[in-house]
């Protein structure tokens, strides 16, 4: 008889979807060129179950309601910014997944992470499919790591990698990366969808089964998203981001996490001896510290449970041009866009006429709400020429009809402005209930505001700028200095 044809399919390499024929653009989710052709395996065979006793069932068991049996084992990393992140500790039997651009730093964190694991006695293998035993030994020696606890293997297929796992029985599997593996028995590429899912879910059947603890390094496309299909993110327990800019310090999120709390962040510097740990980001992202500020202001956001005090800059100058240049770092321009019109309707102010700059200090990216204040307060310093004390915190939601709205944990954010040295707060007056048990000290003050009017006029009592003071018997300003926002 003459063999089958075998089945081709074309996959999309973003979302995974698949089609019996090439299509320029994905119609689920909206990628152009992103199919592949692939040739599909036969069902024979196929299934993540990596056990010796294949079909038979795992144990049945109740679910105990004594919450003191109830136990999940974690191991302490070394690393306080990274148990942080993860939770307390990396969980026995975890599946963990760390993105990030290239040259971010994510084999330096797993290697620092592996080495503190070490010290506690566990025995680690590290398995790079990008890099040989040469070069991560290198990066092992820079970092003051030498233990025999840590094995390094240079691998890209599953099953020698799995029977490595079952040769040397490691309490932690790493992993770099999960797109340069394969599977030797699924004809696609390394990297593509059917690759990346089918190799995910052998080594998640293997965390599960054996207990033993995997991380897998990922990479990100230019849109900074994790590369691969949606569903890697779906088999993870836990997603960790790894970012960073032109700058030293990295910055470590959570984006999923069943054991403990998403959105919790981690701050890391590079040097030359590896990654250093930031247990103060505040002091950070504002190390320059002044009498005064023109537009700036000093704002508290919330990242996960950790509260954390950044700088928000704002640059506004007369426009020649009939549609002037809105530009925001570190801000959504959304955000930026309805603050301007919040002003321009119940501020009464010609904002409309100026450029407008932002620039979050530190490279942070702020998705918080509560950062309407402060950037309304640093866009009012900079238009109307007044200075802000450096010692003020402005936190709170800004409404379309111009009402300054409440946010969650205010005591946190108070908590950590008094802890830092501020004499001042600025925040919703609906927000005053979630103060009340806040031991405040005898030179702290909190400013309540209720709408836009009352920001404006807080900051006009405010002194205005050595670059706004007329000096005395001093010629008139010509036409391009600086002038304020115009009022109707």
């Amino acid at each position: 008889m003459a063999k089958s044809k075998p089945k081709i399919a074309f996959v999309c390499q973003n979302c995974g979807a698949q089609r019996p024929r090439w299509e320029g653009k994905c119609s689920d989710c909206g990628a152009w060129n992103s199919y592949v052709e692939e040739i599909q395996s036969s069902s024979e065979g196929r299934g993540w179950n990596v056990s010796s006793t294949i079909g038979t069932a795992s144990p049945v068991r109740t679910l105990d309601l004594d919450q003191s049996k109830v136990h999940l084992p974690r191991f302490d990393t070394g690393l306080q910014e990274l148990n942080r992140v993860l939770g307390g500790g990396l969980p026995r039997g975890g599946f963990v997944l760390v993105g990030g651009p290239p040259g971010i730093g994510k084999s330096t964190l797993l290697l620092q992470m592996a080495g503190g694991l070490a010290k506690d006695g566990l025995k680690i293998l590290y398995v790079s499919a990008e890099e040989s035993f040469e070069q991560t030994s290198a990066r092992a020696h820079r970092l003051g790591i030498k233990t025999s606890n840590i094995s390094v293997a240079s691998e890209n297929e599953v099953n020698a990698i799995i029977q490595l796992v079952e040769q040397y029985k490691p309490d932690l599997l790493i992993l770099d990366s999960i797109q340069t593996v394969f599977l030797s028995d699924l004809p696609a590429a390394p990297g593509s969808v059917s690759q990346v899912r089918e190799s995910a879910g052998r080594f998640l059947v293997l965390a599960k089964q054996r207990g033993l603890s995997v991380v897998l390094v990922g990479h990100v496309t230019k849109d900074g998203n994790l590369a691969g299909p949606k569903v890697l993110e779906h088999m993870v327990d836990c997603v960790l981001s790894f970012e960073g800019d032109q700058s030293s310090f990295r910055l470590l999120r959570t984006l999923k996490n069943r054991f403990g709390s998403v959105m919790e962040l981690g701050v890391f510097e590079m040097t030359s001896l590896g990654l250093r740990e930031v247990l103060n980001p505040s002091e950070l992202f504002f190390d320059q510290r002044a009498e005064k500020l023109l537009g700036a202001s000093r704002f508290c956001t919330i990242e996960g449970t950790r509260p954390l005090v950044c700088e928000i800059q704002a640059l506004t100058v007369p426009s020649p041009f009939p549609s002037p240049r809105r530009t925001s770092v570190g801000l959504d321009i959304n955000r930026l866009h309805l603050i301007c019109a919040v002003l321009d309707r119940h501020a009464k102010m010609n904002i409309g006429s100026q450029e407008i700059y932002l620039n979050v200090v530190g490279g942070l990216r702020l998705e918080d709400p509560s950062c309407d204040l402060a950037l309304t307060a640093a866009l009012l310093s900079s238009g109307m020429h007044r200075e802000l004390p450096a010692d003020w915190v402005w936190f709170g939601e800004l409404g379309l009809t111009g009402e300054v709205r409440a946010v969650s944990f205010p005591d946190l954010r108070a908590q950590e402005c008094i802890k830092l040295g501020f004499k001042a707060l600025v925040c919703p007056e609906a927000s005053r209930k979630g103060l009340k048990g806040v031991k405040l000290p005898e030179n702290f003050v909190i400013h309540y505001v209720k709408d836009v009017g009352q920001i404006v006029r807080l900051i006009s009592q405010g002194q205005r700028s050595q670059t706004d003071r007329p000096a005395p018997k001093a010629p008139a300003p010509s036409a391009s200095a600086p002038k304020d926002f115009d009022f109707e």
